[in-house]
């Protein structure tokens, strides 16, 4: 089985938050399912599972249940024998945005408190939207993506303990050695190729076979734009076009959506006459959303436009199957050629995504572009990153002029390449790209968000390896 740190997340809820029922949001093919599905059978002695997408397409058994004790009645005439106290049962409600009536049902549920429920799906966002009674206060909902790279390193075979030491190198702002850099650089890459969607991992791992993997790619691919056709008639071939043209923009120098791109008829609509779109993209998580900001603060929530958007698809794995299909050299060989600067730029996103943080970019006429912004709550300012696959990445003229606005108040600013050394120069520090991987955003208990250094976070058990040599 793949490690995955969400199972932690789940059985800490089902431990301290016996009042509450969990939503477990996110893009299909992530593992959601199975997630859930390993830790309720792990932590209770009754576990039943409902597949309400589909219950929907055959029997229909819950499309007409309007109270409570309809629920009952077709839960037990189902799966009687799997049904105990609240104590030792759990039901896990998969799919549920294919009921919205039961999203309204779950704080009646709840509140009887005859058994402990967990529910997922792939469009929570929307299916809320649909919810004549949004269950406030009875549910609480949570994001889940896929693997970020931290655990694809340990689905590769990388030891825990050897992760946690380069971790304490990235908090103290050191550079690996040579040997242990071309490792993790190697490895970063053969992730840009594989992605973090578990069944292309797994697939991975049973021959190294990238052909193979390329397959479930696809395939994952055509269910997400199968998905966009099925939404209402109005929206579902734009909804497609959007999602057909991500790669398109990506490789753009602006890459951010352009309106006229979307429809080739005549008309003057505006962006937002494409809200429903990009929230159908967004929320099924297919596409990570950065809103562009020109004067920015803190937090950047405050000054963001909602005109200027990037869409990077959820995936890099995704990104590389359609950019450059079966040839693994694009990516691996440095192909002076190829321009990876999409490629790395939607790696970062997703990574940033997954640990918490709501991404932002810089767009400003006279000053240029910033790649990412995310809040720094532990300077009370904005920390912005911008992300190289060259080897010119010292040269980044809106990012100085980005740090240098007094204005602005920037104490610091990072620049993600290939580059080993870690050295910092007019306020900007220089990192490896996979150090990306230990920038967190957690919650804190009044609800602000603050970045952290990650070996703060409780591990996994750690496996043996050879020590970390010094510098």
């Amino acid at each position: 089985m793949l490690y995955r740190k969400y199972a932690s997340r789940i059985e800490q809820f089902l431990r301290d938050n016996p009042q509450k029922i969990l939503l477990v949001n996110g893009a299909r093919q992530i593992g959601k399912s199975y997630l859930i599905r390993y830790v309720g059978r792990k932590s209770f002695r009754n576990f039943v599972e409902i597949n309400l997408k589909e219950d929907k397409e055959s029997m229909g058994l819950f499309a007409t249940v309007k109270s409570t004790d309809d629920f009952y009645m077709q839960l037990g005439a189902a799966y009687g024998n799997l049904l105990g106290t609240k104590e030792d049962t759990l039901v896990f409600l998969d799919e549920i945005q294919s009921y919205p009536h039961l999203m309204t049902m779950l704080k009646f549920l709840n509140q009887e408190g005859r058994y402990r429920y967990i529910a997922s799906g792939s469009q929570l966002g929307i299916a809320l939207s649909q919810t004549a009674s949004v269950p406030i206060g009875s549910v609480a909902i949570e994001e889940m993506y896929p693997l970020d790279f931290e655990e694809f390193l340990l689905a590769m075979g990388c030891a825990q303990e050897t992760i946690d030491g380069i971790r304490r190198k990235f908090s103290k702002g050191e550079s690996l050695n040579e040997s242990l850099h071309s490792y993790m650089l190697q490895q970063f890459k053969i992730y840009l190729l594989v992605g973090g969607l578990p069944e292309a991992i797994n697939k991975f791992l049973e021959n190294r076979n990238m052909t193979h993997v390329r397959e479930v790619q696809r395939d994952i691919h055509s269910l997400y734009r199968i998905d966009a056709s099925q939404y209402d008639a109005e929206h579902r071939l734009v909804i497609r076009r959007i999602y057909d043209s991500l790669p398109s923009y990506m490789e753009n120098k602006k890459k951010r959506i352009v309106v006229k791109r979307i429809e080739t008829t005549k008309g003057h609509k505006q962006f937002s006459d494409y809200t429903g779109e990009f929230e159908y993209l967004t929320s099924s998580g297919i596409a990570i959303p950065v809103q562009a900001v020109s004067n920015p603060k803190f937090p950047l929530l405050e000054s963001e436009s909602k005109n200027l958007l990037k869409l990077y698809m959820n995936d890099v794995g995704l990104l590389t199957y359609i950019l450059y299909g079966t040839n693994i050299n694009a990516v691996l060989r440095d192909e002076r050629s190829i321009n990876l600067g999409s490629v790395y730029e939607s790696v970062v996103a997703q990574e940033l995504k997954a640990h918490g943080f709501t991404l932002h970019y810089y767009d400003n006429k006279q000053r240029g572009e910033v790649d990412f912004l995310i809040d720094d709550y532990e300077q009370l300012t904005v920390l912005p990153i911008e992300v190289k696959s060259g080897k010119d990445y010292t040269v980044h003229s809106a990012l100085d002029k980005f740090v240098s606005t007094a204005d602005y108040h920037i104490n610091r600013a990072v620049v993600l390449s290939n580059e080993r050394k870690v050295s910092t120069k007019n306020g900007i520090t220089y990192l490896p790209i996979y150090y990306c991987m230990f920038y967190t955003s957690a919650k804190t208990i009044s609800g602000a968000e603050t970045i952290i250094p990650e070996f703060a976070i409780q591990s996994p058990p750690t496996q043996r390896s050879k020590s970390l040599k010094k510098e």
